[in-house]
């Protein structure tokens, strides 16, 4: 099912009722006060790839949301080169085979000028091929490395978050000088965990230390008691990442397994603990745990303006929780790049005078052309580089604590911590 979000502007509260109500329609007037009329006022219509249901359900709940407050911002200050703007959200069922039949149809009978929006990796990677045969920018919200990797194609971007390969890049430096050395990793069984597999082991080896044990899990798996014992009593630090339905379950049964004896120091992808609140009970043995963030859940004390912006337009409290649920947590970690994804898209058609279908091309050139990205409001995560070769955003990485049953950040890495050699250069390749 689609939902159709367009035209003109309606305020937070609206958006909240909306999203509230499911899929729905905002009436598309004939004229459109604050548009200019130079130019055709008829839409730019952006699909969104959407993991409505499926494993990345927990995310697409969010990530809608998160889309609908930035098109809200984003007409409410005029659209995109005079001209308003609507997103079209499809469900993929976080499936690649039915990702790619989504693109297909967003883009044929939509007519949509660019689809974005979807995160898991194998969706990403089964749809990319249809991207480049439609000949239809792809601008992805993924974290996979498949894109900077060459894998893919001209037509896929991902100028809105970071890849797992700079996450763990940045981050191991101060995972293997503060936490230990010996590590065993419990990851999800397909292509984003098995990038974590590779380049964290990668990353601890050049600092020195050792993963001595993988442990790969199915990512539809319901009960992970049976995986534990395989934990090396050697083990210095635990990393885990896990995805899926059934995280609270994981975590929850990682509580038990270690009890309140010894046990290795934790570090986790809050990916493990995404729209999980961690006040749940049987979560406390978390506490004075760490995790990576790609964008902290809890509203920091040196939150910048941008941030409460952000938090405010999507209607998320300071604890990372719905305003009108507490028991709503967001997926905070990672949801930004939608909002940040529709802003580049913005500042790429501006940058090219993008007028229809006929422009995609000078589309994905002008985000090619793009270097950084400053903090604010259309970038409330952070500043970032983006390299136009690789098609990949480099940003900030932050490691939090779980501090009276909160996640506080106690370190976040540079830019140019998370910088690698490029693999491939897409600008040398044709469309």
């Amino acid at each position: 099912m689609t939902s159709r979000l367009i035209g003109k502007t309606p305020n937070r509260r609206s958006v909240i009722k909306g999203m509230a109500a499911g899929a729905g329609a905002l009436a598309l007037p004939s004229f459109f006060p604050g548009y200019s009329q130079a130019q055709s006022s008829e839409p730019i219509r952006l699909g969104f790839q959407l993991h409505r249901t499926g494993i990345g359900a927990s995310y697409g709940r969010w990530y809608e949301r998160t889309a609908t407050a930035a098109l809200n911002v984003l007409n409410e200050a005029g659209g995109i080169n005079g001209r308003p703007v609507e997103i079209l959200f499809e469900d993929d069922g976080t499936d690649p085979a039915r990702g790619a039949e989504v693109f297909g149809k967003l883009a044929t009978q939509s007519n949509c000028d660019v689809v974005f929006g979807a995160l898991f990796s194998h969706v990403v990677v089964g749809t990319a091929p249809r991207a480049a045969e439609l000949r239809v920018p792809y601008l992805v919200c993924s974290e996979g490395h498949h894109v900077a990797s060459g894998m893919l194609n001209r037509w896929t971007l991902q100028p809105g978050i970071t890849d797992v390969k700079s996450q763990v890049q940045s981050m191991a430096p101060w995972v293997t000088s503060t936490l230990g050395k010996k590590i065993t990793m419990v990851f999800p069984d397909y292509a984003f965990g098995h990038d974590h597999r590779d380049f964290f082991t990668a990353a601890v080896a050049a600092q020195g230390g050792e993963v001595i044990k993988h442990i790969a899990i199915p990512p539809t798996e319901t009960s992970f008691t049976r995986y534990f014992p395989q934990i090396p009593a050697e083990t210095e630090v635990l990393y885990h990442v896990m995805v899926g339905p059934a995280v609270l379950t994981f975590v929850k049964e990682l509580g038990e397994f270690y009890g309140s004896g010894t046990r290795p120091e934790i570090f986790g992808f809050i990916d493990s603990l995404e729209a999980v609140d961690i006040a749940s009970p049987g979560l406390e043995f978390l506490e004075g745990t760490h995790f990576w963030e790609g964008h902290p859940r809890y509203k920091q004390a040196d939150a910048s303006e941008a941030e409460v912006f952000y938090r405010t337009a999507i209607g998320v409290d300071d604890n990372g929780a719905s305003v009108t649920d507490p028991a709503d947590v967001a997926t905070y970690a990672h949801m930004f790049s939608a909002w940040e994804t529709l802003f580049v898209i913005k500042a790429g058609m501006e940058a090219s005078g993008y007028q229809g279908p006929a422009d995609r091309q000078k589309l994905v050139e002008a985000i090619e052309a793009m270097t950084d990205f400053a903090e604010g409001n259309d970038h409330p995560q952070g500043a970032k580089t983006f390299n136009g070769k690789t098609h990949q955003a480099f940003g900030h990485q932050s490691i939090s604590q779980v501090q009276g049953g909160k996640l506080i950040r106690v370190h976040q890495t540079s830019l140019e911590d998370g910088y690698y050699p490029d693999e491939v250069d897409y600008t040398s390749q044709s469309f």
